[in-house]
């Protein structure tokens, strides 16, 4: 190619680098758009799924006559930690605490026990209608608890535990057993059965496949289970107040309601009781959060 047909040729190539170049730019030019559209999207959510908790966290470090002078969406004039320690002792928050903890931990420690041994049975051996049981098992968990209520509370009566701590367990342990066995078997079908014909061969029992290496490889899904039951029953109201009559055997999150008066509110209190009830769960959430996703999925496949 001679000198002078290269000097035609290169605006032509110049204009097709710059048209695409143009092409190229146009694609990223629409993803950062999406994008940017999306981020607006999930940060207005998320601000606004945020807004009541701030607005409760703020009201709890306010004082009363700030809140009764300005109103309870005004702009805080005072912070003051009095609140909490008027929910804490005042307010019966701390005797109600350790009701949740003497209900939740029980129940949760009670349920999975029965879950994962119940599991074991249904996923590790040919048991005549094993399906028919599981789903005997999680029909319980679909019927409305409304309907419940009063069957529940005269049952508790016949057996003598009304309106006591052991009527909570009771409830919480026979209502949440079914859905973790639906769970934990289904998880516990995707260990190999490898593992278990070799215990076996080197002449391990049923128990001790069960407590050496099922339960220790079942570890997530009980990770899972336990926090998201923890949560339940920590923050259950409903159950509660079905079973339960006399104030000081109340958990924290039906306490709370104590708190509100008949024409009186002190909002403050309220606020700060509320925050502390949310603590523990919390913590339990945050610790546990990474067991959540693999706990609960990976049963949900063979």
């Amino acid at each position: 190619m001679s000198v002078a047909d290269a000097e035609v040729l290169a605006p032509t190539r110049a204009r097709k680098r710059d048209t695409g170049a143009q092409l190229r730019r146009r694609p990223n030019r629409a993803r950062q758009g999406r994008a940017v559209a999306y981020h607006l999207v999930v940060g207005t959510i998320c601000a606004l799924w945020l807004l009541p908790i701030a607005l409760v966290i703020i009201t709890s470090f306010r004082s009363f006559n700030d809140i009764a002078a300005h109103g309870l969406g005004s702009a805080p004039h005072s912070f003051t930690a009095g609140g909490y320690s008027q929910a804490w002792s005042a307010g019966g928050e701390k005797h109600a605490m350790i009701n949740s903890f003497l209900v939740t931990i029980p129940a949760v420690t009670i349920t999975l026990g029965l879950s994962a041994m119940a599991a074991f049975a249904l996923s590790r051996y040919r048991i005549p209608l094993r399906r028919t049981i599981l789903l005997v098992m999680l029909a319980g968990n679909l019927l409305p608890p409304q309907i419940l209520l009063v069957p529940v509370a005269k049952l508790s009566e016949v057996l003598g535990i009304f309106d006591t701590l052991n009527s909570v367990i009771a409830v919480h342990v026979g209502f949440g057993l079914g859905f973790y066995t639906f769970v934990l078997q289904g998880f516990m079908r995707t260990i190999p059965t490898e593992i278990q014909d070799a215990a076996i061969i080197d002449g391990a029992g049923s128990i001790q496949v069960f407590w050496r290496i099922i339960l220790p490889l079942s570890r997530p899904a009980l990770a899972a289970l336990g926090a998201l039951s923890f949560t339940w029953i920590f923050n259950d109201l409903l159950w509660a107040i079905t079973v339960l009559r006399s104030d000081y055997r109340m958990p924290i999150t039906p306490a709370l309601l104590a708190l509100q008066g008949q024409y009186v509110s002190r909002w403050n209190m309220i606020a700060a009781g509320s925050v502390i009830a949310a603590v523990p769960t919390v913590a339990v959430f945050l610790r546990f959060q990474r067991h959540f996703v693999a706990g609960l999925t990976l049963g949900s496949v063979k």
